[in-house]
């Protein structure tokens, strides 16, 4: 039996449902991530979990009890919020030991519980500091160890980093990733960056419009979406959609505008005629320069020529010719945006990993992009 049970809640506001008979289990230590758009109800389910607003519908059980009639003050549970929430005139030590004294614990057993929630979130030596009088990352850990510190079964983290710079938020996201491993307490994270999902979760639920449209591990999000959404919300993804024109062997092919057919390989049977899409990253594209002017013997290892509408003429890949048309580096990497002579734009990307400024390819410089049949992924509609 899993730690977490939410089954079929579902929570309006009016007209608004912003929670639609959703369905999740976690378990006991895990990482888990409620990741989506705002507005997607992710927060409303957190609330919902903690106690601060309760469902229309649907039950949330904690080891297999019903939180229905459980005030938030009496859930085993303890919330982390993007603001903080800090008490400005209470020193670190006096916001730590906060809950314990709400909770009514024996004053002489406080220090040494605080002691150790100081020492799990590293911040022994800052006990008689004031809010004011920390960084923006010391601020977040003093959170954490206040919420930490009454050991609740569950902690709940509603985009608590969303107020630190780029730098920062990297740094206690590695933090935060031993701090869970190191404590076991299962934590129910809110972002809508999935960068920051993909990085910290054991497993994620994508949301969407109340629902959930995924629920895998981080790298089955990534690179097996289900659906659209999910494919083009988690990370750059390029979408090639259209109507199937061939299926067998394991491999379907695609009519997409502006390309011509796209094979890809997948495991669904699927019927000529219905329409569905590929999921392709950028990573995954190779682009070259384009050989359509060398001659036969010039580049015994060159990719194989196209035809003069761009598709491939001969081999297993997709492989297709255009032109640069846009290109941003990014200091690890570059990415380049290809446009194909009818007008299909595709996005690519080359590691940086020569010396200085790396320009591999400069705007209206001819190329040729290609990828593996196994390189995309397949989504029916």
């Amino acid at each position: 039996m899993a730690l977490l049970e939410i089954q079929n809640v579902s929570r309006r506001f009016g007209d608004f449902t912003a929670v639609d008979q959703v369905s999740i289990a976690i378990e006991a230590g895990e990482f888990f991530t409620l990741l989506g758009p705002s507005g997607c109800g992710k927060t409303t389910l957190l609330r919902m979990i903690a106690g601060f607003d309760l469902p229309d519908g649907g039950r949330i059980l904690l080891n297999g009890e019903d939180l229905a009639d459980r005030p938030p003050e009496q859930r085993p549970v303890r919330t982390v919020f993007q603001s903080y929430a800090l008490f400005p005139h209470m020193t670190v030590e006096g916001n730590v030991a906060f809950p314990l004294q709400m909770a009514r614990t024996p004053s002489a057993e406080v220090p040494a519980k605080v002691q150790a929630a100081l020492e799990d979130v590293r911040l022994v030596g800052f006990e008689q500091r004031y809010p004011h009088e920390l960084s923006g990352g010391q601020k977040q850990r003093v959170a954490l160890g206040r919420a930490l510190v009454t050991h609740p079964t569950v902690l709940l983290l509603d985009e608590p980093l969303a107020a630190l710079d780029a730098k920062l938020r990297e740094e206690v996201q590695i933090e935060l990733i031993n701090l869970q491993k190191e404590v076991g307490i299962t934590f129910v994270y809110v972002t809508h960056d999935q960068t920051e999902a993909l990085a910290l979760s054991h497993r994620i639920a994508v949301m969407n419009k109340g629902r959930v449209e995924q629920v895998d591990q981080p790298s089955k999000i990534y690179s097996f979406p289900t659906s659209r959404f999910v494919a083009d919300f988690v990370g750059t993804c390029n979408l090639l959609e259209g109507p199937v024109t061939a299926s067998g062997n394991g491999v379907v092919s695609i009519e997409v505008t502006g390309l011509g057919p796209v094979r890809v390989a997948t495991g669904v049977a699927v019927a000529a005629g219905k329409s569905g899409a590929i999921a392709l990253r950028p990573e995954k594209i190779r682009i070259a320069a384009s050989t359509r002017n060398a001659a036969p013997d010039a580049a015994p290892n060159a990719e194989p020529d196209c035809k003069p509408d761009g598709r491939s003429d001969t081999g297993p890949d997709n492989h297709f010719r255009g032109t640069v048309t846009e290109y941003l580096y990014l200091g690890d990497v570059t990415v380049y945006i290809v446009s194909t002579p009818q007008g299909c734009k595709l996005e690519t990307l080359l590691a940086n990993s020569g010396a200085g400024r790396t320009n591999f390819f400069e705007t209206g410089d001819a190329v040729e992009v290609r990828w593996s049949v196994d390189a995309g992924h397949f989504i029916p509609s």
